[in-house]
């Protein structure tokens, strides 16, 4: 039997249905794709809302378990080191500048009471100033328990003047038991110089002082 020649016929809606299905996805799809766009385009342009992503967080692998001290406080440590080191160098100048006073005074002192001695040794009687000169006792309490003396020396002339004065020392019989010297050197008129005569003898017995001279030269 000879086969009939097919016609062409239009498709069927089985045939249409599935196809156009397929349309329907992918339209869909490529909607969806280009609202994504727009949303995230709104998102950097400020007008609409932003959209964030999710932070991520930091790494911590590298982080230090104790934290290193800052900058300030390293700069605070150095400052109170150095601030240390100038305090304990200027006590040790001001140790040093203390000791060198107190040789310069004890040095002095005895100069001062040499040249007193040899001016006075041909010195007879009190001298010629003895009421240009007085003497003052120092409380043992101020002087650790020392047999001390104020030598007050006044110059009550028109001209500069020296003077040499001897304190000695009297035991309660009015024996003298030591003799100490000092003076003062180019005092200028109506100026007065107060030196210090120290006793050498032990606290027991008690000494008098007694101005013994002063002589002005």
């Amino acid at each position: 039997m000879r086969p009939q020649p097919t016609e062409d016929l239009p498709p069927s809606p089985q045939r249409v249905r599935p196809h156009r299905q397929c349309l329907a996805r992918a339209s869909a799809t490529v909607t969806l794709a280009l609202a994504v766009g727009v949303l995230t385009g709104c998102g950097h342009g400020g007008g609409g809302s932003t959209v964030s992503p999710r932070p991520t967080p930091p790494a911590t692998a590298s982080f230090s378990p104790h934290p290193l001290p800052s900058a300030l406080e390293s700069s605070a440590s150095s400052a109170i080191a150095s601030a240390r080191a100038s305090v304990s160098a200027a006590a040790s100048s001001a140790s040093a500048r203390a000791s060198e006073f107190e040789a310069s005074v004890s040095a002095e002192t005895a100069r001062r009471a040499a040249v007193a001695e040899k001016e006075l040794k041909g010195v007879k009687g009190g001298g010629n100033a003895r009421s240009e000169v007085s003497l003052t006792g120092v409380p043992r309490t101020q002087t650790g328990g020392v047999l001390a003396s104020l030598v007050t020396i006044t110059n009550k002339t028109n001209r500069r003047a020296s003077y040499a004065v001897q304190v000695d020392y009297l035991d309660a019989q009015g024996h003298v038991v030591e003799t100490r010297y000092t003076g003062a050197e180019n005092l200028e008129p109506g100026k007065r110089q107060q030196p210090i005569v120290f006793s050498r003898k032990p606290p027991e017995p008690k000494l008098t002082p007694r101005l013994t001279k002063a002589q002005r030269y």
